[in-house]
C-alpha cells in the first residue's frame, strides 16, 4: 500500500473538518430558515381558511376572489425557495470545503518545506561526505533541535569511520612487512634446488606460497580502501581510452580461458581519479573473466549522455542469484566460496569497486544478462 505524504494527510483531515463544520452550520441555518418560512406558510393558509383569529396577525390586501390563487402561488414559491436554499447551501458548503482544502495544501506545503529540505539533505549523506552534510540552524524550534541532534550524530559517525579507517590502514601496514619478508624467503627457497624434498614438502611450500600471495593481495586491497579519501579526484579521464587500456592488460588472462573481450565504447570523459577508475574497470573485467565459462565473452560498454557517464561490464557466466546481488559488494563475501578460493579471490574486489563508485558520487547496480551471466552497471553524474 502506497503511503500518503504528511502534506496530503493534513489537507484531507482539515478539508474533512471544514466540510463537517460547513455541513453543521448549513443544517442549522437551513432549519431556522425553513421554520420561519413554514410559519409564514401556515399563517397564509390560516388566513385562507378564515382562521385568522386563531393565528398570528397578518395583513395582506388581496381581494377575496383572488385569495385561493395567491395562497397556491405562495405555497409553490415557498417550496421552490426551500429547494433553492438547500441546493445553494450545499454548493456553498462544498465550495468552502474545496477552497479550504486547497488553501490547506499550499499552507501546509510551505510549513513542511523545511522538513522536505531536511529529508533531501539526509538522502545525500554518504560515508565520504559526512563533514559536508551538516544542517544549518532552523528558525523552527522543533526542527532546530532536530538539526542539532542530527549534526551531533554525523560527528559521531565521522569519528567512528575515521577510527575504522585508521585501524584498517595500520593493520594493513603492519601486515605488509612480515608478508613481504615471507615472500622473499619463499622466493629464495624456490630459486634453488632441493633434491632431498619429498612430494609433501613441495606441496606444502606451494600452498604456503599461494596463501602468502593471497594474503598480500588482501592487505594491498585493504590499504587501497583505507586511502581512497586521500586520493585526488580532479583529473580529466577519457573513459573509452581507459577501457581499451584495461582490456589490453587483461587480454592474456582472457586467452587462458579462451574468453573474448569486446569493447563497445563511445567518446566519454569525466572528472575523477584516473588510478581509481582504472582499478574499478580492471576489477570488474577481471571478475567477469575469472567467473566466466570457457569460451565465453566479456562485453564492456561505455558512453556519455549529457552530464552522465554510463559504464557496464557484462559476462556470460553462471550469473548471480537475485537475493545475493546486493551482498556481492560486502567485504569478504563470496557467492561460491570454493570456486573463489580456486581462482585466488579474496572477497574484496567488488567491495573496492563500490567504494570507488561512492567517492565519485556514482551508483552501481547488478542485473541479470538476458543471454546468461551478469551485468554490472555504473553511472557517474558530472
Amino acid at each position: 500500500m502506497k503511503k500518503i505524504s504528511l502534506q496530503w494527510r493534513l489537507t484531507c483531515i482539515i478539508t474533512l473538518y471544514i466540510a463537517i463544520i460547513c455541513g453543521c452550520l448549513t443544517m442549522l441555518v437551513y432549519r431556522n430558515g425553513v421554520y420561519y418560512i413554514d410559519s409564514l406558510q401556515e399563517a397564509v393558509d390560516a388566513q385562507g381558511d378564515d382562521k385568522a383569529d386563531d393565528s398570528d396577525e397578518i395583513y395582506i390586501s388581496i381581494p377575496d376572489d383572488k385569495w385561493d390563487e395567491f395562497a397556491n402561488d405562495f405555497s409553490v414559491q415557498v417550496y421552490n425557495n426551500k429547494a433553492d436554499y438547500r441546493k445553494n447551501s450545499l454548493i456553498i458548503s462544498a465550495l468552502l470545503a474545496f477552497l479550504g482544502g486547497v488553501a490547506t495544501y499550499f499552507i501546509s506545503g510551505h510549513a513542511l518545506k523545511p522538513i522536505r529540505e531536511f529529508s533531501e539533505k539526509i538522502e545525500e549523506v554518504q560515508a565520504q561526505n559526512l563533514a559536508d552534510s551538516q544542517i544549518e540552524e532552523n528558525t523552527v524550534k522543533e526542527l532546530n533541535q532536530l538539526s542539532v541532534s542530527y549534526n551531533k550524530m554525523l560527528e559521531r559517525l565521522s569519528d567512528a569511520f575515521e577510527v575504522q579507517r585508521q585501524f584498517t590502514a595500520n593493520a594493513a601496514h603492519e601486515l605488509r612487512t612480515p608478508l613481504a619478508l615471507i615472500q622473499v624467503q619463499l622466493d629464495l627457497y624456490n630459486s634453488t634446488r632441493h633434491p632431498g624434498n619429498d612430494v609433501d614438502t613441495l606441496q606444502t611450500i606451494r600452498m604456503v606460497t599461494e596463501q602468502n600471495g593471497r594474503l598480500s593481495k588482501m592487505v594491498k586491497t585493504l590499504l587501497d580502501m583505507s586511502e581512497l579519501q586521500t586520493v585526488g579526484r580532479d583529473e580529466k579521464i577519457i573513459v573509452d581510452a581507459l577501457v581499451d587500456e584495461v582490456l589490453a592488460d587483461l587480454e592474456p588472462l582472457a586467452q587462458e580461458k579462451s574468453i573474448k573481450l569486446i569493447g563497445k565504447c563511445k567518446a566519454a570523459t569525466m572528472v575523477g581519479s584516473d588510478i581509481l577508475i582504472y582499478r574499478l574497470v580492471y576489477n570488474l573485467v577481471e571478475n567477469a573473466i575469472k567467473y566466466n565459462h570457457l569460451g565465453g565473452q566479456v562485453t564492456v560498454t561505455a558512453y556519455q549522455k549529457e552530464k552522465q557517464v554510463y559504464l557496464s561490464v557484462a559476462d556470460t557466466g553462471s550469473g548471480i542469484p537475485e537475493e545475493l546481488r546486493e551482498r556481492v559488494f560486502e567485504p569478504f563475501f563470496r557467492v561460491d566460496k570454493s570456486r573463489s578460493r580456486e581462482l585466488g579471490g579474496v572477497g574484496l574486489g567488488l567491495a573496492l569497486v563500490r567504494e570507488i563508485v561512492r567517492v565519485h558520487d556514482g551508483s552501481i547496480t547488478v542485473k541479470s544478462n538476458p543471454s546468461g551471466g551478469t551485468i554490472f552497471e555504473v553511472l557517474f553524474t558530472q
